[in-house]
């Protein structure tokens, strides 16, 4: 198990003597410990992690962001009577005032106060925890409504710029470099034939059509605290992705992973479809919040985002197993491929669907 040097550990105010520290098994991208330390009787816990710099290069700017948003969030918080300590992130400075510890290996080290009586689920074992979530990532956007979203750093550029997505996976078939491209020829032949469907909100971003605002991103189901005493989404975690956005990109990539029947690489896919009942429910939540601050046209591309969200995310898997794998962990051959097909499986469902979503989406927007 790794262990956290205690240089690191004396680096950050934790207010007390450090009695133990874990690693977390969860998340696959930051290294992240649960450490507790006491004094006078008293005993607080706290997050520490060493931020992946390989996948996230710009940590000063993601940090920035992160401390940005969380303190409009606190402000906006206490105004509606909530508890900022329970109901946002806390970052914990070091010992010099600085957001981060750097070492002089390069690593970047964070902290934050642990939310304690409260906890993420893998998966949604009932259809008030996928409100509860909907409702928890809704309330984010809704608060996060007149932040400045232009003061935020893009830390990955054109994460969600599905052409260019495009142009990437296009790349990747005219390289062919693993000889990959004749058994992902029928996915390569979808992605052609759906340009223009997949470039309407990037379009209408760049023409001022959509509204950006500060998006998360990241949302799925586990990115949320549930409370355990109310059952209420309480706290929305992981701001690594923090940036400007559209509202569509949060809404599409949560319909993608909460409503789906299927694992995100199943094999088998007769078992993926897109649940009405989990949409609905995640619908009701995320409006519930937000229904007030969306625009017409928001609103209206609802269905659209699930699709484009669930599509782009196929094509990245595609493109990553045209390249040879090199994004990515896979656990066995062709994982990528078997990844991409149940992304455009679940697309094509959502296709079918559109008309379905539209009218859950107009009973509660």
């Amino acid at each position: 198990m790794l262990s956290i040097p205690n240089h690191i550990l004396r680096q950050f105010d934790f207010s007390g003597h450090i009695t133990d520290s874990h690693l977390c098994k969860y998340g696959h991208i930051n290294e992240t410990y649960v450490v507790r330390a006491g004094l006078n009787g008293r005993s607080d816990q706290f997050i520490l992690q060493r931020i992946n710099h390989h996948v996230f290069r710009q940590p000063r700017a993601l940090m920035s962001n992160i401390m940005q948003v969380t303190r409009f969030l606190r402000e906006k918080i206490v105004a509606e009577g909530g508890d900022p300590q329970r109901e946002t992130l806390t970052i914990i400075p070091t010992r010099d005032g600085d957001l981060f510890h750097v070492t002089p290996d390069g690593d970047f080290w964070r902290a934050y106060r642990f939310i304690a009586g409260a906890r993420t689920y893998m998966q949604a074992d009932n259809l008030n925890l996928l409100y509860e979530a909907g409702r928890a990532f809704g309330r984010f956007m809704r608060l996060l409504d007149d932040f400045p979203a232009e003061n935020l750093h893009e830390t990955i550029p054109d994460f969600h710029h599905t052409p260019k997505r495009f142009e990437a996976l296009m790349c990747a078939v005219d390289m062919d470099a693993q000889n990959r491209a004749y058994d992902a020829r029928e996915l390569i032949a979808q992605a052609q034939a759906r340009l223009e469907k997949m470039s309407r909100i990037s379009n209408a971003l760049a023409r001022g059509d959509l509204p950006q605002r500060v998006t998360h991103n990241d949302t799925k189901f586990n990115n949320v605290l549930i409370d355990d005493a109310t059952g209420r989404g309480l706290c929305v975690i992981d701001l690594d992705t923090v940036m400007p956005g559209s509202a569509l990109y949060d809404f599409g990539d949560f319909v993608r992973t909460g409503a789906n029947t299927g694992a995100e690489d199943e094999r088998d896919l007769t078992r993926v479809s897109l649940d009405m009942s989990r949409f609905d429910a995640i619908a009701r939540g995320f409006l519930q919040e937000t229904a007030d601050a969306l625009t017409p046209l928001e609103r209206e591309w609802l269905p659209l985002s699930a699709w484009l969200l669930t599509f782009e995310v196929g094509m990245r898997f595609l493109t990553d197993y045209l390249e040879g794998d090199v994004y990515f962990r896979i656990h066995r051959p062709q994982h990528n491929l078997e990844r991409a097909r149940a992304q455009f499986r679940l697309a094509e469902i959502m296709e079918a669907q559109e008309a379905a979503m539209a009218r859950i989406i107009a009973r509660y927007g």
